[in-house]
């Protein structure tokens, strides 16, 4: 069995931390389970849509142009920090963890092959963990949750929302589920204290004119 956090470290190399056995093989038949099991038409057409930002793009506009026009002065701050948290879940998942782990998406992985339905009919490139959608998705939702929720009744939706991006990950072929739980919870944790600091530092009174 592969030793768990072992550092492989030197000066001109990444540490590579390899996965425990039992994670890969629980990972992979889950991963069979909802990428093949949950296989049907409406899935086939709806998530690939889930990964597509002209489709989930308008939803953080809106959100964006309520802020503008409802914070005026207040919301310059807001934005920052929205911006700020995007960009750290960002490169945290892609440069952080990605170069890493250096996980083969499973799409690409030869222990996978002929095990993977192809929704998208390609594979992403780049490596699996974390996922980037769901580190993205979730830093927003709980940012986003955690200051607008005294001023919108239903900003937990996002978190709902947040989590079939996730799903669609896994549905599609491109990434395992614990690459998506991670990504998941490391989103909440940099959601959480960006909107910790913006509303210890600053915050908001809502349509202060």
């Amino acid at each position: 069995m592969q030793e768990f956090l072992v550092f492989l470290c030197s000066m001109d190399s990444y540490c590579y931390i390899p996965f425990p056995d039992w994670l890969v093989k629980a990972d992979r038949q889950l991963f069979e389970y909802i990428n093949s099991g949950f296989a049907n038409n409406f899935f086939d057409d709806i998530m690939p849509l889930m990964r597509n930002p002209f489709f989930w793009g308008p939803l953080y506009l809106f959100i964006v142009a309520f802020g503008i026009i409802n914070f005026k002065k207040s919301v310059w701050w807001w934005l920052a920090f929205f911006l700020a948290v995007v960009a750290c879940a960002d490169l945290v998942g892609a440069r952080l963890f990605k170069e890493t782990f250096e996980r083969l998406r499973p799409c690409n992985d030869p222990e996978m092959l002929g095990k993977v339905r192809m929704v998208l009919g390609r594979c992403s490139g780049g490596f699996s963990f974390v996922s980037n959608h769901a580190i993205n998705h979730f830093a927003v939702a709980t940012f986003l949750y955690t200051t607008l929720s005294s001023y919108i009744k239903y900003a937990w939706v996002l978190f709902i929302w947040a989590a079939i991006i996730g799903f669609a990950q896994i549905y599609v072929g491109v990434h395992y589920p614990f690459d998506v739980l991670c990504g998941s919870l490391l989103g909440i944790l940099i959601g959480s204290l960006g909107g910790y600091l913006f509303k210890k530092n600053f915050g908001f009174t809502i349509f202060d004119k």
